[in-house]
């Protein structure tokens, strides 16, 4: 929105230039994104607090979690309104890679939203059902992934891209909407499975944004794209753009969230940001990177498969808990100490995702 006024005082006065590099507006972004967060911080917390808005808290999990019960939560709204207001400000509205991914979030948000107010506001316990809310996800990524197959105008946009590998490309063809829609759907879903402990979902979700960012700015770029052998997707570095508002929104609500938490992001956050990362590395076709990067949220994924499945098959747990998290509770492991060592891990796992950029 402001790229437009920046482009009429332009013509006014030359420097105004600057606000033409991505860098800048990305820089810029993620600064109003996490003043956002700041100011209506406080407010949101003190809202859902009067509103008695608060986390219940399950009767079999760890008994440290108890004393969690009334936190508030639906916090996930004020980095939604973080990143939505900032993209909006910031990035080149006629780029349609922006409203694909401000739409697909901000769907997946509403239907966490919904959710967590039949938990909290209507005290049902369970939400949504597993059916209801599998059923609008899939809706929301179905209409994504055909709408973005059917708008291709290069074969780079529907191809899958295979890290590490500089030669090998396959084409999906049709395949390409089912891996859009399982990439995002199971994203949203692996992110929200995360999100148990203070402050756990949400660093590596800030990690993985930025990682994704450069790769959105490089495919974007003739040269870069070039030069390190990935596809060139153009106008796709707009998208470092939402990818800044991402970080600097996660930083603010990170601010309240950290241990002990003062506010919860919900399903209403963890939905909306799984979908987001999922939808980010599909149109920069880095969904192999994502899967490596996000290895947190695949651990913690897998780890609900493989107990469930356990259980009915065997009638035994391989884990004490699952999500995995709890397992290294139960286990006596610190809130705290889990969840710094899985923003590591994070950490190192972003940075052998954006190694593939070079080793080819």
């Amino acid at each position: 929105m402001l790229l437009y006024l920046a482009d009429f005082l332009m013509s006014l006065d030359g420097s105004f230039r600057v606000f033409q590099y991505l860098t800048f507006r990305a820089i810029l972004g993620t600064l109003t994104a996490l003043i956002i967060s700041f100011m209506i911080g406080p407010w949101m917390i003190r809202k859902l607090t009067l509103d008695k808005i608060g986390q219940s808290v399950r009767d079999d999990g760890p008994e440290t979690h108890f004393k969690k019960a009334g936190t508030p939560t639906m916090g996930g709204t004020l980095i939604l309104v973080a990143i939505t207001v900032s993209t909006l400000l910031w990035a080149n509205l006629e780029n349609r890679y922006i409203w694909v991914v401000l739409l697909v979030t901000g769907g997946f948000g509403i239907i966490g939203f919904i959710d967590d107010y039949k938990k909290v506001m209507m005290g049902n316990s369970d939400g949504l059902s597993s059916r209801s809310k599998y059923l609008y996800q899939s809706i929301v990524g179905l209409f994504a992934s055909v709408f973005l197959y059917h708008s291709a105008s290069l074969p780079a946009e529907t191809q899958l891209i295979v890290p590490f590998f500089k030669d090998i490309v396959l084409e999906l063809g049709w395949g390409y909407i089912v891996l859009s829609y399982l990439v995002i759907v199971g994203t949203s879903n692996a992110v929200n499975l995360t999100d148990g402990l203070d402050g756990l979902a949400i660093m590596p979700t800030v990690m993985i944004a930025a990682g994704m960012g450069i790769f959105a700015y490089l495919s974007g770029h003739v040269d870069f794209s070039q030069y390190l052998g990935i596809p060139y997707l153009p106008n796709s570095g707009e998208l470092i753009i939402f990818c800044g508002a991402l970080v600097g929104s996660g930083l603010g609500f990170l601010w309240f969230n950290t241990y002990p938490a003062m506010v919860f992001m919900g399903d209403v956050g963890s939905l909306a940001l799984g979908a987001g990362l999922g939808v980010l590395a599909i149109l920069v076709r880095q969904e192999l990177v994502l899967f490596i990067m996000g290895g947190i949220f695949v651990i913690e994924t897998l780890s609900v498969i493989i107990q469930v499945t356990s259980f009915k098959l065997r009638g035994k747990r391989v884990f004490k808990m699952a999500p995995i998290h709890h397992h290294y509770e139960l286990k006596g492991w610190p809130e705290p100490r889990i969840i710094v060592r899985f923003w590591i891990i994070t950490f190192i796992l972003v940075l052998v995702g954006l190694a593939s950029l070079k080793l080819r």
